[in-house]
């Protein structure tokens, strides 16, 4: 054994002398078929339970299950190896296709599971033995490894710095026994719909070979002992470029300035402020990748008093995923160090990978923190971009992406700014490649993102990432008024029609001012139907029935209770969202929105639904202006029996939409 360790955390890379699996061990045809049923493959990632757990194992400690979802196993089967291998060919070959005969180099990167550290030996080998060079970071956080794979990818094909794609390995904010693949090939994102539909069906023919297990073997054998060994020791090398590209990227998008000093100029202003005004931060990292990266000396860099929880990588001590009681941890961090420096007021919580960082802040009210939800922690990082989009006298036609379940509270602040508001599919390539179409017709897009998980995406970057979000709103607590400049609180204030401003404010005035608007989460049980129709068109066609026939009967009391007096419908699919009538046929894919309406035009509330592509299950939405918790459930409510009888009828249990 000849095991190659990483210095900086005492974790094993892997052993370059041996192979992941071989022969005695080789999977048959059939078993890779069967763990291939679990793989799900979309353009925002590939993921399925890659951990194998044996006796003696251990489980995740806030679970009281035993499956393999929440082991903490690093083993993964021999079948899975397969498909790992069969995997990275895939990728493989699309790059080496795009680099067109130019040497082909590629990011690989892991987040913090346990079962990373086998997956990426195999991904590393496979891709050695095609003669494409990967360069492996190892442990990472995503918007890390986009940030320096898109630094490498803008480079000339003849730089020897350029990689022209990346495989990070990683399941985001699934539990800890799953695992998966993000690929990007020429950028610092994830695959577009075009490119992704491609890699998955090169994918599904390799596992469909007669020879598939032979062939993956033949994959993970082929490189030298010594090119894997060299692999695995460049790892450190690799991660000190990776900080110092996302380092000098995420000064980038703090201070929206290419010149770097400019970029200084802004910096000192903010240095200058937290010294006058201190502001602290905590952050609960949970074991992730962001343990690893560069939050501390960003932030401390910038003038703001820092301090990180839980931030040994694998070491998980809540659920994964930074909703609900996954924040309490970050919350009673907040009130510790709030109890000993009152300039403590903001805390985040990150997902494994680190692209996600749900926010908790300092209710001065309460005289304890609490946690903002995700489409509330979206729109304080749209209204501080947007207010410095106005300091800084940014001009011409200005826009917001968003996904189609974002609420529509950012269509009202964008009013505010002058700005329109474009909708996309969920799903953050989807977003993405929405913003790169406007760029493209002369939009001004700094911010877009998917306000239903509270998710910022601050242009140039490609991934959301919670320091986008934490320096955004550093920046709207911060940023004094300055000749010709005022500050983005005063800017807020003038665009809602304010005429006397306080000179002296703090993050609870800024939130007392968020419009009163009430959301499901997408994250609570209620957000999800299960269903039984496999025929997500049909079920959409009988709801359109449906609500067509309720509505007749509901509209006299939805205009006395709301002010409603009509409605819209829109389907969105990939990167567009448009107006559509209430008529057959209707397509499985995408998402159905149904918008009501006051008689003057203004938006009044939102009905929105989206079929799962992995699984039986419709996602759920409804979004209501200047509405309590009641009125949410109350339009849920009526959302969720139309749904349900729109699934009777798809599934054939009943004849028509009229019967039910």
């Amino acid at each position: 054994m000849s095991v190659i360790y990483n210095p900086s955390t005492g974790l094993d890379i892997g052993d370059p002398d041996r192979l992941p699996f071989g022969m005695a061990d080789l999977p048959s045809s059939a078993q890779i078929a069967e763990a291939a049923k679990e793989f799900i493959l979309s353009a925002s990632g590939w993921r399925k339970v890659f951990a194998f757990p044996g006796p003696g194992d251990a489980y995740a400690s806030w679970s009281d299950s035993k499956s393999a979802e929440d082991s903490l196993s690093s083993r993964i089967s021999p079948a899975d190896m397969a498909l790992a291998a069969l995997a990275a060919e895939a990728f493989g070959k699309a790059l080496l296709e795009r680099e067109a005969g130019f040497p082909a180099r590629a990011i690989v990167g892991i987040d913090s599971r346990p079962t990373g550290p086998a997956i990426a030996d195999i991904f590393c080998r496979v891709l050695l033995g095609m003669g494409i060079e990967p360069r492996y970071c190892f442990i990472i956080a995503a918007p890390e490894l986009m940030a320096y794979a898109g630094a490498c990818a803008a480079k000339p094909r003849s730089d020897e710095e350029r990689a022209g794609g990346f495989a990070y390995i990683s399941a985001s904010h699934n539990p800890p026994g799953h695992n998966g693949i993000k690929f990007g090939l020429g950028s610092g994102g994830v695959l577009g719909p075009a490119e992704s539909t491609s890699l998955i069906a090169s994918f599904k023919a390799a596992i469909t070979r007669p020879d598939a297990p032979i062939h993956a073997l033949e994959l993970v054998s082929e490189p030298s002992r010594e090119s894997v060994a060299a692999c695995f020791r460049e790892c450190g090398a690799w991660k000190r470029r990776a900080v110092s590209a996302y380092t000098l990227f995420n000064l980038r998008i703090m201070t929206d300035e290419e010149d770097l000093e400019d970029q200084a100029e802004m910096l000192e202003e903010l240095a200058q402020a937290c010294g006058r005004k201190p502001l602290g931060i905590v952050a609960e990292l949970n074991g992730s990748a962001r343990c690893l990266s560069i939050d501390r000396d960003f932030l401390e860099g910038i003038g703001v008093r820092v301090i990180l929880r839980n931030d040994t990588p694998g070491k998980f001590s809540r659920r994964i995923v930074p909703e609900g009681s996954s924040l309490e941890p970050c919350m009673r961090l907040l009130d510790e160090a709030h109890a000993k420096d009152e300039c403590f007021i903001l805390g985040y919580a990150p997902d494994c990978d680190g692209d996600r960082g749900n926010l908790v802040v300092w209710d001065e009210a309460r005289g304890s923190s609490r946690a903002l939800e995700a489409q509330e922690v979206f729109f304080l990082s749209c209204l501080a971009e947007l207010s410095c989009m106005r300091r800084a006298g940014v001009q011409g036609r200005i826009a917001v992406v968003v996904n189609d379940a974002t609420s529509m509270r950012i269509e009202w602040l964008a009013r505010r700014f002058g700005a329109s508001v474009f909708r996309a599919e969920t799903g953050e390539a989807n977003v993405v490649a929405l913003a790169e179409s406007l760029r493209a017709e002369g939009w001004t897009v700094r911010i877009l993102g998917e306000g239903s998980n509270g998710g910022t995406i601050v242009h140039p970057s490609r991934v959301r990432d919670p320091l986008s979000t934490v320096g955004a709103i550093v920046r709207l607590l911060r940023l004094p008024d300055a000749e010709a400049r005022p500050s983005p609180w005063r800017i807020w204030m003038e665009a809602r029609g304010e005429t006397e401003i306080p000179e002296d404010y703090n993050l609870d005035d800024i939130l007392a001012t968020l419009p009163p608007w009430a959301s499901t989460s997408v994250f609570e049980p209620r957000a999800g139907l299960t269903v039984r129709s496999t025929d997500k068109g049909a079920l959409k066609e009988a709801y359109a029935r449906i609500f067509e026939e309720d509505w007749e009967e509901r509209k006299s009391e939805l205009g006395k209770r709301y002010g409603i007096s009509s409605y819209a419908a829109f389907a969105s699919l990939g990167a567009k969202e448009v107006p559509i009538g209430l008529e057959p046929p209707f397509v499985s894919q995408g998402g159905l929105r149904i918008v009501f309406y006051s008689e003057e035009g203004e938006a009044l509330a939102h009905l929105w639904m989206r079929g799962s592509g992995t699984e039986p299950v419709f996602r759920i939405q409804a979004d209501v202006a200047g509405g309590y918790s009641t009125d949410e459930a109350y339009f849920l409510d009526w959302h969720a029996s139309m749904a349900r009888r729109a699934d009777e009828v798809a599934a054939g249990l009943f004849k028509s939409a009229t019967s039910v």
